[in-house]
């Protein structure tokens, strides 16, 4: 790292600090601290590092770090060969020595924002992410936070903690929001392909992050605010949980009437303008969608406005997992006159979507709570995911899908659609299907076991 860079002049002015960080970027002769490996960091690293831009990945597990200086796949969907690459060019190297931030010129934060038991959000991550980095933050940086977050978060919280630093914003270092728009799974979209947003406290700060991300990103979108940047990613994920909660009313109306909801959407989507389709379901899950319109709620009660879209969409959609519970209840009873208490019921998928191995916020963890408590014995099969991925339920047994595994059981609650899975060899084997995610279109009206849900 060149001397100039780590010195920490005063009288070096503005201008002179963010021409320099300027030319870095240009020059692709900046290094990139990713300050999180998970789902967000790692697609971002491994796009920067096909660009040649060198990168050092931070987290505070040792084990992830260990993991990743070793090309170990620690995420389903990691390109190990492309990580392989990148430390094979020295291109890249993980660690969880925080005073390795300081040899960064620009800092992307890439943390986990989840909810608190009250369902506000939890900060902690972000604070502690923001601590450590002001304590090795010098003149010339830029820090740029991806976590998704309420509207405020960059400028009342982040900047706050960095210019505890004694540092000042807009003067010795400069602050941008980019929310990530990362869709694991998704092989149309990859990282770089994706439409970036980016907001900043200043011009010169905008200028210099839509720099940098033009340097990979094949679309930038540059804003007038963070608080507009943060407000986009919020309103992306709020429209499509109010859109999902729509649609999982209907399915429950239209399932009364005795009318198959994916038939409607098939119809309905067939209008070339003013319709576009969304799925039912069990319930929501992953990273976003059950979290993010909270963020929104949360903070509009700061300013004593009521978010009822918002709140009733929630409502409706973490009430689709009771919903599937009474549906299998009913299924039970009807076909069999028994009851969920001691029947044996199958778990098929884990995760929160297909083709992932991603669980989090999984609407199957709140099933399985319920099944739980009602006393069925229970297994599961999934393909990506582990059991000890959701907490406290690590007692599920696996089930290999074979023949004789699947005779002994009562029934199978299809809860993640994963293209591998042979749904005709389940309907052949197991007594009782419950479909919450139209799983079995191709094979529905050959089999007399499976109800839609």
């Amino acid at each position: 790292m060149p001397k100039d860079i780590l010195e920490k002049p005063s009288h070096r002015s503005q201008t002179q600090i963010s021409d320099k960080l300027m030319q870095h970027i240009q020059n692709k002769s900046l290094t990139v601290g990713v300050v999180g490996l998970g789902y967000v960091g790692m697609p971002l690293l491994l796009t920067m590092g096909r660009q040649n831009i060198k990168t050092i990945g931070f987290d505070v597990s040792d084990q992830k770090v260990a993991d990743f200086n070793a090309a170990k796949p620690f995420l389903k969907d990691l390109d190990v060969d492309a990580l392989k690459m990148l430390h094979e060019n020295g291109l890249t190297s993980a660690s969880s020595d925080p005073n390795m931030l300081e040899y960064a010129d620009i800092i992307v934060m890439c943390v986990p924002t989840p909810l608190t038991r009250n369902l506000d959000p939890n900060m902690t991550y972000i604070k502690d992410a923001a601590e450590t980095i002001a304590r090795y933050l010098r003149p010339g940086q830029m820090i740029i936070l991806e976590s998704t977050t309420f509207p405020g978060t960059t400028e009342e919280l982040l900047k706050p903690i960095l210019e505890s630093s004694g540092l000042q914003s807009d003067k010795d270092f400069f602050i941008a929001y980019s929310p990530e728009r990362e869709d694991p799974g998704n092989k149309t979209f990859q990282t770089s392909t994706t439409p970036k947003i980016i907001g900043a406290d200043s011009a010169i700060a905008l200028k210099l992050a839509t720099a940098f991300y033009d340097l990979f990103i094949a679309q930038t979108v540059p804003v007038t605010s963070t608080k507009i940047a943060e407000s986009a990613k919020l309103m992306e994920n709020i429209f499509r949980a109010v859109n999902i909660g729509l649609v999982n009313e209907l399915k429950t109306v239209f399932a009364v009437m005795g009318i198959d909801i994916w038939d409607v959407i098939e119809a309905a989507k067939t209008k070339p303008f003013g319709f576009m389709p969304f799925y039912p379901g069990p319930g929501i899950g992953g990273h976003c969608i059950p979290i993010d319109p909270l963020y929104l709620t949360w903070k509009s009660n700061e300013h004593k406005v009521e978010t009822r879209f918002i709140r009733l969409a929630t409502e409706i959609n973490q009430s689709m997992p009771r919903y599937v519970v009474s549906g299998l209840a009913e299924a039970l009873n009807d076909r069999f006159a028994k009851s969920i208490n001691g029947s044996n019921i199958l778990i098929i998928g884990l995760a929160y979507k297909k083709n992932i191995d991603d669980a989090r916020e999984s609407p199957s963890e709140e099933v399985i709570k319920l099944l739980t408590q009602r006393k069925a014995n229970l297994s599961y099969y999934d393909p990506y995911v582990r059991a000890e991925h959701l907490q406290d339920y690590q007692h599920l047994k696996k089930c290999d899908m074979s023949q004789e595994a699947l005779q002994h059981h009562d029934a199978a609650i299809i809860m993640t659609d994963h293209d591998q899975i042979d749904w005709k060899h389940l309907a052949q084997h197991v007594p009782l299907i419950v479909d919450t995610r139209n799983a079995t279109k191709h094979i529905y009206k050959e089999f007399d076991n499976i109800v839609k849900l």
